[in-house]
């Protein structure tokens, strides 16, 4: 140990208390990656993990990091599926999982003000018990925090009509790289004041400052539902009654478009039999008290293409939502996968399902697709099978989603010599091919890279395929004047 070299842990020691802190190995092994691929990735174990319980433990925190120079990773569930926790060397992981508390509830303006540890889940028991909701709802709502939702501006469901988390998020709380405590935005559901400093904040991937407090927009809770399950023959006309429920000017909750091989796979995994009902699966939910006539309408246009739809008061659709949030969390041994959340414009949403078909025609490997139709944020999923994959470089099996359940993300960790002619190297190079065209093609057609699992360490390597160079040369001198040190979770979302 040098003069520039100082013990981290030994200073942390003497600044948290012991159930706030721990440098057992396991953990911090457990704490070095999140749900996310680790390809071009190098994990990295941290010095330290720590967990305050408040606003000026995070602050204590970050003064030291500023004081010794070492990187601190922000953490809650770990649920990215992006890379957005993977740590750096030499970092500390600042886990907020404990900041748990619902500070406010203020149900007459319909606000509540939480911690970033929160649960997305428990906010929303905690508003239903005032008849209200907090929008936002990621597969992963039951596991994932509010700061993580926050970090990455993450969607859901219900984004196609009530908006992603950017949407619901009126004020924060933020801690700086130099420990200084900030409030941004208001409580209020209008406000122009300034520099909107809080959406900037939004989807900052924890680049930019701390977020240690949230104040979000809550929702009427719909006492009215309907739920419509609709089988097409054809995916690409499943694709285009997403369209045409357009053009009847409805605006359905929730519309989710699962394809054939998707139903096979939640088939095996929860004895369901939707794959034998169809080709493709049109999940839609209506809400408020315009349910009932909304959804005879968008039964109308869907019968009107041919679908086979579910009739009012079916139990099943109900059910058939709860399964959708399982439609890629659920690893398949027999499968190496690789996927993104790309989104296109809605009007494009036919011509980019038949292109990665064709994508997947010409690298030799299978294709699913589900998707949140209704704001054209797909999540297409290639895959070989494993046994294309030599004796002994077979990876750890992931099935990447907004879901983040306990199967890792799609990705592998696998390590092949592309120049190496052995079936091994050929799979995950067709793999890879099929997946840097989807989002070439993403792009091509006006879309983007990443819908709502935000960029992470894994997606870095498209950004500059999206944004132009003058473009990532302004968010870097946004981020120099926020963290001129680069401390605050560096190697991601920017850089």
């Amino acid at each position: 140990m040098t003069a520039s070299d100082p013990d981290i842990p030994m200073i942390l020691r003497g600044a948290f208390a012991s159930h706030a802190l721990s440098t057992d190995p396991a953990e911090l092994d457990a704490h070095s990656v999140d749900k996310g691929p680790l390809e071009h990735w190098q994990v990295h174990r941290p010095r330290a993990v720590v967990f305050p319980e408040s606003t000026q433990d995070v602050q204590k925190l970050v003064r030291l990091s500023a004081e010794h120079g070492f990187a601190l990773i922000t953490r809650g569930a770990g649920t990215s599926v992006s890379g957005g926790a993977n740590t750096t060397e030499g970092s500390v992981v600042l886990n907020l999982a404990r900041m748990n508390r619902i500070l406010a509830m203020r149900p007459e303006d319909e606000v509540a003000v939480v911690e970033p540890g929160v649960i997305n889940a428990d906010l929303n028991a905690a508003a239903a018990e005032h008849g209200l909701m907090y929008a936002p709802d990621p597969a992963s709502y039951r596991i994932s925090t509010i700061g993580g939702n926050v970090a990455t501006n993450a969607g859901g469901l219900r984004c196609a009509k009530y908006g992603v988390t950017r949407d619901s998020v009126l004020a924060l709380d933020v801690v700086l790289a130099d420990g200084t405590l900030i409030h941004t935005g208001q409580a209020t559901f209008k406000g122009v004041a300034g520099y909107d400093l809080t959406s900037l904040f939004v989807g900052s991937e924890g680049t930019l400052g701390i977020v240690v407090g949230v104040t979000v927009r809550l929702r009427h809770l719909s006492e009215h539902t309907e739920t419509i399950a609709a089988f097409f023959e054809e995916l690409t006309t499943a694709a285009q009654g997403v369209l045409e429920i357009g053009k009847a000017r409805v605006q359905p909750a929730i519309t989710e478009l699962l394809d054939h091989n998707t139903m096979l796979a939640l088939d095996e995994a929860q004895g369901s039999d939707l794959a034998g009902r169809g080709n493709t699966l049109l999940l839609i939910q209506t809400d408020g008290h315009g349910a009932a006539i909304e959804a005879e309408i968008i039964r109308e246009v869907l019968r009107g293409l041919g679908a086979l739809v579910s009739d009012p008061g079916s139990t099943e659709s109900e059910r058939l939502i709860e399964l959708r949030r399982h439609a890629r969390g659920d690893g398949v041994v027999t499968e190496v996968r690789v996927g993104e959340d790309v989104a296109v414009p809605r009007s494009k949403l036919v011509d980019y399902i038949r292109a990665i078909e064709g994508l997947a025609q010409e690298h030799q490997v299978q294709l699913k697709v589900v998707a949140h139709a209704g704001d054209g944020n797909l999540h297409p999923t290639f895959s070989v099978p494993s046994a294309e994959l030599s004796p002994g470089t077979a990876p750890e099996t992931t099935a990447n989603d907004d879901a983040a359940s306990a199967a890792r993300p799609e990705g592998t960790s696998v390590t092949v010599d592309p120049a190496a002619d052995d079936p091994a190297a050929s799979a995950m190079l067709r793999l890879n091919a099929a997946l840097d065209g989807s989002v070439r093609l993403a792009l091509e057609m006006g879309g983007t890279i990443s819908g709502e699992h935000g960029i992470g360490t894994y997606k870095l390597r498209w950004l500059d395929w999206e944004q132009s160079e003058e473009v990532i040369a302004v968010q870097r001198r946004i981020k120099d004047v926020f963290d001129p040190e680069h401390r605050l979770n560096p190697g991601r979302a920017i850089l």
